[in-house]
C-alpha cells in the first residue's frame, strides 16, 4: 500500500564563504608549491577543490604583470602645479571681494 505524504524539503541555509585575496593568494601559493594535492589543500582551507585550482591557476597567469611596472619618477599631477594653484587663490580672491562689495558687507 502507498500513502501520499508530504515530503519537505529543507534548503541549506548556508551562506556562500567569501573569501579575501590575501587568503587566496595563500591558497594559490600553497597549490603551486605542489607539496600537497589541491584535495589535501582544500580540506585544510576549507575551500572547493575546484575553487583552489582556480586560484592558482589566475595566480600562474597574472604573476608575469606584478613585475612588469616600470621604476622610475611618478607622473607630475598638473592639477597640483604651483602656477595654477596660486591663480585659483587669485581668482577665488577676486570673487570673494567682488560678493563683499554686491552684498555691501565689506562698507
Amino acid at each position: 500500500m502507498v500513502t501520499d505524504e508530504k515530503m519537505e524539503f529543507v534548503m541549506s541555509e548556508k551562506k556562500r564563504k567569501v573569501f579575501s585575496g590575501e587568503f587566496k593568494a595563500k591558497v594559490a601559493l600553497e597549490a603551486i608549491r605542489g607539496i600537497k594535492t589541491v584535495n589535501e589543500i582544500a580540506q585544510e582551507f576549507g575551500a572547493h577543490p575546484t575553487q583552489v585550482g582556480l586560484w592558482k591557476q589566475a595566480l600562474q597567469e597574472q604573476a608575469g604583470s606584478l613585475f612588469e611596472a616600470r621604476r622610475g619618477p611618478r607622473p607630475v599631477d598638473e592639477s597640483a602645479s604651483p602656477e595654477r594653484l596660486y591663480s585659483e587663490i587669485g581668482r577665488l580672491k577676486m570673487e570673494l571681494d567682488w560678493l563683499k562689495k554686491k552684498s555691501g558687507i565689506g562698507r
